[in-house]
């Protein structure tokens, strides 16, 4: 009975999430414009993607905002480790939010160089894997019909790893109108019912909560996007769902439950290690891989929705096998 409440209350809260984000983002967007905190387009993105400058970035803050304000409010109280989660939001999202600040005002529209870039993410993900080691006390993992096994301190690199990895990809990822969003909209909801399968009843909240959030984001941010995330959402979210896989101990399905972050992550590393080893060529025509598609023909709706099926058989797969 607890449980079916928890569940009720938890739903309430996605609605009224995906409520006060799809009403804030429309004076937000209008903040955006007059401030002139739009989008520079990559020369490392298509051509067809030019016509995207100048759109609204650095919209994921509103519905960080929301998660961390209807969190505090509705699910801190005598739940206090949902206090870590949120500290990844907020200092995840600082750094992704510096990041977006430098591609609209530095002279190059480059953002944070990768190397400090890289190592300010590698102190940021260690200082929350020892949080979830040494405060939490995590030190397991869930091997799908195997049960749960300790790995004592090899949980921090493990976690680091994780956490970095789970950043970058979702980072990757969005790079299309609604792509990353949606997709996380899927790694949410199964994480939120993998947690419920556990009892872990705050995370069930939290994720439905983010789940809400992303709803109103993507309201505004499906094709043609009026307003893109930047690196504000995507690597607060990206650490964020990590987190919530390393807490619930079966962050070994987040491969299944990301199945496209990690495609999109691989095809860059792929990518790189392909045009080192054979003198500059490309075994993709671009990388992250979506823009491989586009390039082979996929109008960018098709690229979305499918890869959009894909993340939601990823979800639907990574529950099954958390009840097995």
């Amino acid at each position: 009975m607890v449980h079916l409440i928890t569940v009720s209350y938890s739903l309430g809260l996605t609605a009224i999430a995906f409520l006060i984000t799809a009403w804030g983002y429309k004076p937000f967007i209008a903040f955006l414009r007059e401030r002139q905190i739009g989008k520079q387009v990559s020369v490392w993105e298509p051509a067809t993607h030019e016509s995207k400058t100048g759109t609204p970035t650095m919209g994921g803050i509103l519905a960080l905002v929301a998660i961390v304000v209807l969190t505090v409010a509705f699910n801190l109280v005598e739940r206090y480790s949902i206090l870590l989660p949120l500290g990844v939001i907020v200092s995840y999202g600082l750094l992704g939010a510096a990041d977006d600040l430098l591609t609209l005002i530095g002279s190059k529209h480059e953002g944070i160089a990768i190397a400090p870039k890289f190592v300010l993410l590698l102190l940021l993900s260690t200082l929350v894997a020892i949080l979830l080691h040494f405060v939490l006390g995590l030190t397991s993992v869930y091997l799908p019909a195997l049960g749960k096994f300790d790995i004592g301190h090899w949980y921090l690199p493990i976690a680091v790893f994780i956490l970095l990895g789970s950043a970058n990809a979702v980072n990757f990822a969005d790079g299309l109108d609604g792509l990353a969003a949606g997709l996380l909209v899927f790694a949410f909801l199964a994480y939120g019912l993998i947690a419920f399968l556990q009892g872990q009843l705050y995370l069930v909240t939290f994720c439905f909560t983010i789940v809400g959030a992303l709803l109103g984001f993507l309201w505004f941010n499906v094709y043609p996007a009026e307003v893109f995330m930047g690196d504000t959402g995507s690597l607060a979210l990206g650490a964020t769902l990590a987190t919530v896989a390393l807490m619930t101990g079966q962050w070994l399905l987040l491969p299944v439950v990301g199945i496209v972050f990690v495609g999109e992550a691989l095809s860059v590393i792929i990518q790189k290690a392909y045009r080192f080893l054979y003198n500059d060529e490309r075994l993709f025509r671009m990388a992250p891989i979506h823009h491989h598609f586009e390039l082979s023909g996929w109008s960018e709706t098709k690229v979305t929705l499918r890869f959009w099926i894909l993340g939601l058989l990823g979800g639907l797969l990574g529950i099954a096998l958390a009840l097995v």
